[in-house]
């Protein structure tokens, strides 16, 4: 290290040490130039003491001197420069006592020692270094008394500054305890409401779930009203029905023209309720999840054969020309429940049109999903207004206006259409504008969305016996429901990742379904502890997503037999995942990554 010398500063004043005056002397100028150049109190006078101990320790050595420089710069220094020619120089313990209180360089083989003082960049200005010269002249020649004065002024300066600073010390520390209470009072605050809010949550949500319980058991006593009301009118409905016909057919020649045309007219309208009885039962059956399609292939050039020969008569009387397309297509479908879904959308929108065309048209569609037929219906009729084509899909809704007058319905014709094509595995939608048409599609599947049926057109055996499902979206596990149910004899539910494991421990399933994102464990993490557990990694695993694929930690999914996104996820890809490790297939594609 490179030690300072007097030659690196600008000269402002030297001074010998011969006698305890000089030190007094040497005390006083130290504290004059820091003051001069802009030093705080407190580093005056630690200055002015520390070059007050080391002289003293030099006045036992040989031509002690000392000059005062200023080093210029970015970083302005006052250096105080103690020389001597022969002896030991200040004592040890003068010289810790010293480091204390400013910074020193001591060079014993050089009988040199610099002090240096920190200075502010205004310090160098010609004004700063002439006043402070002066200062230090004007003090070389004071007396000890005057010097003695000054140190004990000084010393009571410090003592009333060091009072001041306790008593802000204490006023600070007053404040402190007093925004302590203010913080603690607050935070006191702060829980109660916070627990009176929770308090109220808690209560909204059970008075929710009760609330869920009785629309639930409204509506499976609806359901219920519904069936046995259907299942009562249908008894008497066939008597009047078969009575009719049988007195058509047997006593036509006991009746006269009038009598026939009061029983042709019973028998219409008792064959009119008796369809209506049906809808309502299959409605019943479809809330209640008891209504199953049954599963064979379609050819549809029949259906629309039939569908044109039913309805042909329907428009007569109105300027209404029926079109239904001739496709030679084939599907694996419900004959009967697609036949009553297109002769209710045929009806309805026969129903409403006054003049122009009803058709039919049906197309082939092919998609990442998979094949699909779409029937068409559209119409030139009235149409509906945008803020009531939600409201249609509700049971019994219909729309008022003056052009229901002489079409009579129950409003379970859309409804009914909807739900047999959900049955189905396809989608119903509309669109409509008052004065132009409507037009609805319903999309359904070319191939049977659940595991083929078995003989007799009857659904097959499920694919796995027990299916656990770890998804903490009670929406998403419940739309999902219906479809594995007829994928698994039976389907256990978890809604939290941290319980898979005993979970699946305690039923010892053939699947796991696994939703990868939940808040307290996600699938990565459940997949790692089925990976290190011997008991669970050989249960394959088919992994949900919402998230895009590219952004799929897939080192991470190499447990997962494969990875199926919710927002497309369709029946097939299902079948296709759990048909890949099903007993009769564990051979040859029980490892197999399907990844659609």
């Amino acid at each position: 290290m490179n030690v300072p010398t007097a030659q690196d500063a600008v000269p402002l004043v030297s001074l010998s040490l011969t006698t305890e005056h000089d030190i007094f002397v040497l005390r006083r100028s130290g504290k004059a130039a820091a003051e001069a150049l802009g030093v705080e109190k407190q580093d005056q006078i630690r200055l002015a003491t520390a070059l007050s101990e080391l002289g003293r320790d030099l006045l036992g050595s040989s031509e002690p001197a000392v000059t005062f420089g200023l080093v210029q710069g970015p970083d302005p220094v006052l250096r105080v420069s103690m020389f001597w020619k022969d002896g030991h120089g200040p004592g040890q313990e003068s010289m810790l006592a010293a480091a204390r209180l400013v910074q020193i360089h001591h060079t014993p083989s050089q009988r040199t020692l610099v002090i240096e003082q920190q200075l502010t960049v205004d310090a160098q200005t010609p004004e700063s270094l002439q006043h402070t010269r002066e200062l230090l002249m004007a003090h070389s020649g004071s007396s000890v008394s005057e010097d003695a004065r000054a140190q004990t002024s000084d010393l009571i300066a410090a003592l009333e500054e060091s009072r001041a600073q306790r008593e802000e010390l204490r006023r600070l520390n007053e404040e402190l305890e007093e925004t302590n209470r203010g913080v603690v009072a607050l935070y006191s605050e702060l829980s109660e409401e916070l627990e009176e809010t929770n308090r109220g949550v808690v209560a909204l949500y059970a008075e929710l779930d009760e609330k869920s319980r009785q629309l639930r058991e409204a509506s499976e006593a609806k359901t219920r009203f519904w069936a046995n009301v259907s299942h009562e009118l249908r008894t008497p409905v066939n008597s009047v029905v078969g009575l009719a016909r049988l007195l058509l057919e047997f006593d036509v020649e006991r009746l006269n023209e009038e009598q026939r045309r009061q029983v042709s007219l019973i028998s219409a309208s008792g064959a009119t309720l008796l369809a209506l009885v049906d809808e309502l039962l299959d409605v019943a059956k479809a809330e209640s999840g008891r209504l199953e399609p049954n599963w064979a292939p379609v050819d549809l050039r029949v259906v629309l054969g039939q569908l044109r020969g039913t309805l042909r008569g329907y428009g007569h009387g109105r300027d209404v020309e029926l079109m239904v397309a001739d496709r030679d297509l084939h599907m694996v479908s419900d004959d009967v429940m697609l036949t009553r879904i297109l002769r209710n959308l045929l009806s309805n929108a026969l129903k409403f049109t006054e003049a122009g065309t009803v058709r039919l048209d049906v197309v082939t569609e092919s998609t990442a999903d998979g094949d699909h037929v779409l029937f068409t219906v559209t119409d030139t009729g009235i149409g509906i207004p945008a803020e009531e084509q939600q409201q249609i899909f509700e049971e019994f809704y219909q729309v008022r206006g003056p052009h229901q007058r002489g079409r009579p319905g129950t409003g379970l014709g859309l409804p009914y259409a909807r739900r047999l094509t959900g049955l189905l595995g396809g989608t119903l939608t509309l669109t409509s504008s008052p004065g132009s048409g409507t037009r609805v599609t319903v999309r359904l599947p070319v191939g049977r969305p659940v595991p083929a049926a078995a003989g007799g057109g009857e659904p097959g055996p499920p694919l796995v016996t027990v299916l656990v499902t770890v998804d903490d979206d009670d929406a998403f596990r419940a739309t999902v429901r219906p479809v594995l149910d007829q994928l698994a004899q039976r389907v256990v539910e978890v809604d939290q990742g941290s319980r898979a494991g005993s979970v699946v421990r305690r039923e010892r399933p053939e699947a796991v379904l696994l939703d990868l994102h939940m808040p307290d464990l996600d699938g990565y993490a459940v997949l790692a502890e089925f990976a290190g557990d011997p008991d669970l990694r050989e249960i394959p695993v088919v992994v949900l997503t919402s998230a895009p694929r590219a952004s799929l930690d897939h080192d991470r999914l190499t447990h997962a037999r494969a990875v199926l996104g919710k927002a497309t996820l369709t029946l097939s890809q299902l079948e296709s995942a759990f048909s890949a490790f099903t007993p009769h297939t564990q051979g040859s594609a029980g490892r197999k990554d399907i990844t659609p």
